[in-house]
């Protein structure tokens, strides 16, 4: 492929963020941070820091939350082209509590009839998408309607058609899904069309009913990926590829857990961007689990995303 004009592409929802700024629990907050949220948008923004060029298409509203979401798309400097802004439509938002002890932190999720669960196979233009090296898939956009998974689908086979790499984070929200078993069914779908998939240890336990990392690995190795990586929170990864074979990578030290939503995200940049680069599985495997470190020391989803430069200055 010669020019393209994406290195990735990437289909999802964008969500405003409301962080409370107290622990405890979310009715007892009385002030709020305005920031990001979406599996996707977190993962194109920790790309397009690093130098990417990266393209988003999704749908939002017109209103104050989706300027601000579009706004803040475009300063990271990626293509929107393919966002449509839709006045009959609104756009979803959450709210995230803080914790003091490292746990998940609480999140109510307000999207259900939002602008992007509207999308569907209509709003994947295929030139555009075949203009990318590569595609990132989750499986958050596909479990928001049963148009966005039927618009996941017609991406992964768009790009598997014009032998494009694809990867794919199941990023599982058992609420938005009918049952665990359809769930279970969907997102296993998804991952035997792709090529490198990236799931969580307890995620891929009960994808798979596995009781491994190794069992879990094998298991999508044997949907037909090139590429697993599990991720084992703190303790780091294990992989198994078609050319790196199989190994673990040790997690990076982290003094205090402020905020564990968005690691898997920024995991993800690292695996992604290293891969694309040239570099070594490990190699792409210890970048991500830096860049998953950072994202757990800081509140908002996407500010221990690093630049070029600190990752530069990182060895990595």
């Amino acid at each position: 492929m010669t020019n393209p004009a994406f290195d990735v592409a990437l289909f999802g929802e964008a969500m405003l963020l409301l962080v409370a700024d107290q622990p405890g629990p979310i009715e007892n907050a009385t002030a709020f941070h305005k920031r990001t949220a979406g599996a996707e948008t977190n993962v194109a923004i920790g790309l397009a820091r690093l130098g990417l060029k990266v393209g988003w298409a999704s749908r939002l509203g017109t209103d104050s939350m989706g300027r601000t979401l579009l706004a803040t798309m475009q300063g990271e400097g990626i293509d929107c082209s393919h966002v449509i802004s839709d006045p009959t439509q609104r756009t979803g938002f959450q709210f995230k509590g803080r914790v003091t002890d490292g746990s998940d932190p609480p999140v109510e999720y307000h999207r259900k009839g939002s602008a992007a669960s509207h999308m569907g196979p209509a709003d994947v233009d295929e030139a555009w998408l075949r203009s990318a090296r590569h595609l990132h898939a989750t499986g958050v956009f596909a479990a928001i309607s049963d148009t966005s998974l039927q618009a996941a689908i017609k991406s992964m086979e768009v790009m598997r058609a014009a032998g494009r790499t694809i990867s794919f984070d199941p990023n599982l929200r058992p609420t938005l899904w009918a049952s665990t078993e359809v769930m279970r069914r969907s997102i296993n779908d998804l991952a035997a069309r792709a090529d490198w998939v990236l799931p969580g240890v307890e995620e891929g336990l009960l994808l798979t009913g596995e009781t491994t990392p190794e069992g879990v690995a094998h298991f999508y190795r044997g949907l037909g990926a090139k590429l697993v990586v599990v991720k084992l929170g703190a303790e780091g990864a294990y992989y198994d590829g078609d050319v790196a074979g199989t190994g673990r990578i040790d997690g990076f030290p982290v003094a205090q857990v402020i905020d564990t939503v968005g690691a898997g995200d920024g995991f993800a940049v690292g695996v992604v961007s290293a891969l694309l680069e040239g570099r070594t599985v490990p190699e792409a495997v210890r970048r991500a689990a830096w860049i998953g470190a950072r994202a757990v020391q800081v509140l908002g989803d996407t500010e221990g995303l690093p630049t070029r430069a600190q990752l530069n200055e990182a060895r990595l």
